[in-house]
């Protein structure tokens, strides 16, 4: 989707961080945008200053009832919406899995993981009736890698990767595109968002955090992505390595296991002959 003009955009996660840098994106190309969060007056305070082309709509990403008020909401101000972005979410409560409640768990996985689903189910279907569109769903560097104490984060993250590439296997044949955005550490309100959410936040080692890129940065990744068709919009070069690691890993998995015939006997390969040189 190269050319971004005029086209409806709706961002969830809208009033702060990736959310809001992504809708001050799309706005410079010339978008309308709407910005959905449930943190209303943060939202209102936003929106005021980005001009006529954006639109504070009222969300939790979790209740479908929502969804659809949304949907009519912005359909009624700007049109169909082109350009989807599931970007909502709450940051890890730094405990080990084991330790966990069970209410923090669900809570995240389903602001998240749910939380995606539910803005799929509601403008997928119209995109694809219309042959045109884009998807963008905020997972995490943490969709691609697992580190301790990041379990459930870790879990939604993977599982909005996954589904970001089943739906771009689905939606490609009807002209719709969808991008998975993985970003590494980047300037947030994430903590805060996390509380007023109702999770705790169990902060590292002093002098541990480091301070993330600006989300600005990856409002402009976002934009390059879409144009460009990626799959996958990454923001830090520096995870490349463990991406890797990672990959290689699952792939050495299959070294010494055969190919299985339908009643799981392992199957003999005849190798293929040398290619003759040319000439």
């Amino acid at each position: 989707m190269e050319d971004l003009r005029n086209r409806v955009a709706f961002v969830t996660g809208g009033a702060s961080g990736i959310g809001l840098a992504i809708a001050r994106a799309f706005l410079q190309e010339g978008m309308r945008v709407a910005l959905a969060d449930r943190d209303v007056p943060e939202l209102d305070r936003q929106v005021t200053g980005l001009g006529d082309a954006a639109l504070a709509v009222p969300l939790d990403v979790t209740d479908r009832g929502a969804w659809v008020a949304a949907k009519g909401t912005v359909e009624r101000a700007f049109g169909p919406v082109d350009v989807l972005v599931n970007n909502a979410g709450i940051g890890p409560d730094g405990r080990p899995l084991a330790d966990m409640a069970p209410g923090s768990f669900d809570r995240l996985v389903g602001i998240k993981l749910t939380g995606t689903f539910n803005g799929v189910h509601t403008f997928a279907g119209g995109m694809r009736d219309r042959g045109s569109g884009w998807i963008v769903n905020t997972a995490s560097m943490a969709g691609l890698t697992a580190s301790a104490r990041l379990g459930a984060y870790t879990a939604a993250m993977f599982g909005v990767v996954g589904m970001s590439e089943v739906l771009a296997a689905e939606l490609a044949p009807h002209g719709v595109g969808v991008s998975v955005l993985c970003p590494g550490l980047v300037e947030t309100r994430l903590r805060a968002t996390t509380l007023a959410a109702g999770n705790d936040v169990i902060d590292g080692p002093a002098g541990a955090a480091r301070r993330g890129i600006p989300a600005s940065v990856v409002g402009d990744l976002v934009v390059a992505g879409i144009r460009a068709g990626r799959r996958h919009i990454v923001t830090h070069g520096e995870y490349r390595s463990r991406v890797a690691e990672r990959m290689a890993t699952v792939v050495a998995a299959f070294d010494d296991v055969p190919h299985r015939s339908q009643d799981g006997r392992p199957e003999q390969r005849v190798p293929e002959p040398p290619t003759e040189p040319a000439g």
